[in-house]
């Protein structure tokens, strides 16, 4: 039997399972199968081994002992320990019920990973379920994170504008004429939330320009687009061990139409998975590697003996420690006064992060009114713990992502460093310290 004591707490994570009858020795035996999450993915694992005896008996159907052939002593599944923090969980799972009451989106997803391993602290889809009440799992209840796909906005320009960097045809500090707004190109208008003129490679980070990122792509050019995309992982699973994770779309450059190269840098023509999204992101705040992302700790029997221990594991480096650092410096005035997500700024610690709203597409067509909001972060910017992903689907007073997933991500960031004891940035503490020396000789 399964009883699950902290209810709807990770429940898509841990999933639920049925009860299946299967003969054996001609009888009818009820069994506990995986039909979600791990319950699913590791059923083997967790399930153990029926026990069995091979005996006579006589005609009161009393057994012979003293016939009996074999007998197989029943063993135990294994445990299985998870890389989630039930307290990291459940900082998230109320942040993200808050902000379901504060906007009213069709779902929203949370994500904490560490990024120089790959750890998942906490993986949060709401709505969700009880596991113990299967009368409350229904589709809308699955675990969006790894199974639904969309395209990510201007989070995916991170791809385009690092790939340009670390091949070199990019600087920092490199002009970007935005067109004012408007830039006609292959027979499209593309258009940007605000008329934008001169600005560098770094301030389309900040500003999120479609235009500046779309100029970046056609210098890149497709196959470099391409490639730094596949290299991200996009396109492709990330070898999550949960059931029904999606591969998303990258189409080759040969199904590319003549303006794929400028819309696909601003997030467009690609579809991605939540997960997805912050495998990329986790990558810049870990030099350039990509973790595999791991949800299983370990494999214990009952004793607490482990079994198989599993380690964080490195996929690629997908960018250079120079293009790194510079993505990380282009990442840090998203979150300021002059970016895109002021409201994502932390008091003791500096981020770095990246907003997207993307409209969403309906029967072929973008749908008026109808956005996917999202911001996606880590910090300390400079020695990164955690990467956090937050992403709502159609949210209600306001819609861009730095103005309702911003204030949910430093929400989730500030309570999870002062549980974790993340360090302050020192950056930020001389700063501070600074400030109240020289306020110290003054009458206030």
């Amino acid at each position: 039997m399964r009883v699950y004591p902290n209810g709807s707490l990770a429940s898509q994570v841990i999933g639920f399972p049925a009860a299946e009858e299967e003969k054996i020795s001609g009888r009818l035996v009820t069994q506990i199968a995986g039909r979600d999450g791990v319950e699913l993915s590791l059923q083997k694992q967790l399930s153990g081994v029926a026990g069995w005896k091979v005996t006579e008996t006589d005609r009161a159907q009393h057994e012979l002992v003293a016939m009996r052939d074999e007998d197989v002593h029943p063993r135990d599944g294994l445990n299985v320990m998870l890389t989630i923090d039930s307290v990291v969980q459940h900082i998230v799972e109320t942040a993200l019920a808050d902000a379901m009451k504060k906007h009213t989106p069709r779902s929203i997803t949370g994500i904490v990973m560490r990024p120089k391993t790959g750890e998942i602290l906490a993986m949060v889809s709401l709505p969700n379920y009880d596991p113990n009440l299967p009368n409350t799992i229904t589709p809308e209840t699955r675990n969006r994170v790894i199974t639904d796909v969309v395209e990510p906005g201007s989070t995916f320009k991170i791809v385009v504008i690092s790939g340009a960097l670390n091949t070199g045809i990019s600087h920092l500090n490199d002009p970007v004429f935005c067109e004012n707004g408007h830039f006609a190109f292959a027979g499209r208008v593309l258009h940007d939330h605000e008329s934008l003129g001169n600005e560098t490679v770094k301030s389309v980070i900040t500003k999120s320009s479609n235009i500046g990122a779309a100029k970046i792509g056609i210098k890149l050019g497709e196959q470099n687009l391409y490639d730094y995309a596949w290299n991200y992982g996009f396109g492709q699973r990330t070898g999550i061990p949960l059931p029904g994770e999606a591969r998303g779309f990258l189409y080759p450059v040969k199904d590319w139409s003549k303006v794929s190269i400028a819309q696909i840098p601003m997030g467009h023509g690609v579809a991605v998975t939540r997960l997805q999204m912050l495998y990329a992101m986790a990558a810049i705040a870990n030099d350039g590697w990509l973790m595999r992302p791991m949800i299983v700790k370990q494999l214990q029997e009952r004793d607490g003996s482990v079994v198989q221990r599993y380690a964080p594991e490195r996929v690629r480096q997908v960018i250079g420690e120079k293009a790194d650092l510079d993505m990380i410096e282009a990442l840090k005035t998203v979150p300021t006064k002059g970016g895109t997500a002021p409201d994502a700024a932390m008091k003791d610690y500096v981020v770095a992060g990246k907003t997207g709203t993307a409209q969403k597409a309906e029967n072929g067509a973008y749908a008026a009114g109808k956005y996917v909001s999202s911001f996606i972060g880590f910090f300390p910017a400079d020695n990164p713990e955690l990467c956090i992903s937050i992403v709502m689907d159609e949210p209600k007073e306001g819609y861009y992502g730095g103005k309702v997933c911003g204030p949910v991500f430093r929400d989730i960031a500030e309570r999870c460093a002062s549980y974790l004891n993340i360090p302050p940035d020192p950056n930020l503490m001389t700063n501070a310290t600074s400030l109240f020396v020289e306020n110290a000789g003054r009458k206030l």
